[in-house]
């Protein structure tokens, strides 16, 4: 299979908390190593990119030496946690920031779907910028037309084509930035979990597309996404990044497996209210969140969860409301549920605790974790945190299966027989 992109020892550093190095020293400092050809003399300093522990160090490494290789009409998987370094990554590739170390070959054209609006003018209206993306891509006029209606047809727009796509909703952008991005002729398309904004029958519709280009026009696909499911059905191999640094390389099913069984979450979060690492803003601070047996002595099919979170509030006289929202492991979500606190504007400054329990026989065996979203009005977002809290519900055998039964769900359904001969 002939490489179109090859990674080497690709590297990136950034200075926390500000733009450039911050001193005049630094950047002469640099400035000289780079004419003398020597590597950047701060990178020695960085640290790995761990999020969620302070070292004091002004520097980190979103990536450190990241080496693979994609082949023509190979769909290669993304996978890592929230500040894994993928978006970095594509970044790279896309050409949109350069990497401190290292090298990249990119044979033929890309096309990169980033974030919602990627390569979009607000002003121009949406037939503008499909003409603008394809002669960004080196597209002449008359090859763009050939694939206008088609790619109108696929995002299902045709009535706003004429319309700025700053007055487009986020889903409408997503929907024709996608069909620009798979229609025009590129030879490579990254896209970074974006389809997200979409509804689950677009989404299935780009996968289906992202299918078809890939084996039967033999274009290449990166795609991220925390969508185990869309991963395993779309992507050929995949690559799983942790703190910026490679971690495992091999076919799609076994990184996912890999990715899956190395990112155990808490059971249990605790913090003082003058903790330095509490997880919060200046509106919300979370204390305390835990989940347990709702009946008996661990998580099982049988028992039932119970979960607890305890907060403090900072906003008064709103209306506020928290959701919970849990997902399994190939980020399929089970619910997104909430309760509203205070229905009157009668929020009050100070400690909240709210308690809430899914009954015996309704989850299957696996693993899951608890996403949680404070908001005003049931409108506002207050503070989000993803991946708070993950628990595993133990299997149970029935009759002689001991094998974890397929589906989400895992109901005691009882049912009535009759027979008459």
């Amino acid at each position: 299979m002939r490489p179109v992109i090859n990674v080497e020892n690709v590297s990136k550093l950034y200075r926390l908390g500000e733009i450039g190095t911050g001193t005049i020293s630094h950047d002469i400092n640099r400035w000289w190593a780079k004419m003398r050809g020597k590597e950047d003399p701060f990178a020695e300093i960085g640290t790995e990119n761990d999020r969620s522990v302070s070292d004091g160090s002004q520097y980190a490494w979103a990536l450190k030496d990241i080496n693979f290789q994609v082949g023509q009409g190979e769909v290669l998987g993304i996978i890592g946690r929230n500040g894994a370094g993928k978006s970095t990554l594509l970044k790279i590739l896309s050409r949109v920031t350069l990497p401190t170390k290292g090298h990249i070959d990119v044979k033929g054209r890309v096309a990169s779907l980033l974030e919602v609006g990627t390569g979009f003018h607000p002003e121009l209206t949406g037939r503008e910028n499909i003409f603008l993306n394809g002669a960004i891509l080196g597209m002449t006029k008359s090859e763009i037309k050939r694939k206008f209606d088609e790619i109108v047809d696929f995002a299902g727009v045709a009535k706003y084509v004429d319309t700025p796509v700053k007055r487009y909703s986020s889903g409408m952008y997503v929907r024709l930035a996608f069909a620009v991005a798979a229609h025009l002729e590129s030879e490579i398309l990254i896209i970074d979990e974006v389809l997200a904004v979409g509804d689950a029958e677009f989404q299935k519709k780009c996968l289906g597309k992202m299918g078809d280009i890939s084996r039967q026009e033999g274009r290449s696909i990166l795609f991220v996404s925390h969508n185990m499911a869309s991963v395993k059905s779309l992507c050929t191999s995949g690559i799983v990044l942790h703190n910026g640094a490679y971690a495992f390389e091999g076919s799609t099913h076994e990184s996912v497996n890999y990715y899956q069984q190395n990112s155990n979450l808490n059971q249990f979060v605790h913090f003082n209210l003058d903790s330095p690492d509490i997880i919060g803003n200046e509106h919300i601070k979370i204390l305390e969140f835990k989940v347990g047996a709702y009946q008996g002595d661990y998580i099982s099919v049988s028992s039932g969860i119970s979960f607890e979170c305890t907060f403090y509030n900072e906003k008064v006289g709103i209306n506020l409301d928290i959701t919970f929202e849990l997902v399994n492991v190939e980020e399929v979500k089970i619910f997104h549920h909430g309760a509203l606190i205070s229905k009157n504007r009668d929020s009050r400054k100070g400690l909240y605790t709210i308690k809430g329990h899914l009954p015996p026989y309704t989850l299957n065996a696996g693993q899951y974790k608890f996403n949680l979203i404070f908001g005003e009005n049931q409108r506002y977002m207050l503070f989000s945190q993803a991946e708070l809290i993950g628990f595993e519900v133990a299997n149970e055998s029935l009759g002689s299966n001991t094998e974890v039964l397929p589906g989400i769900l895992r109901p005691n359904i009882p049912y009535e027989i009759d027979f008459q001969k």
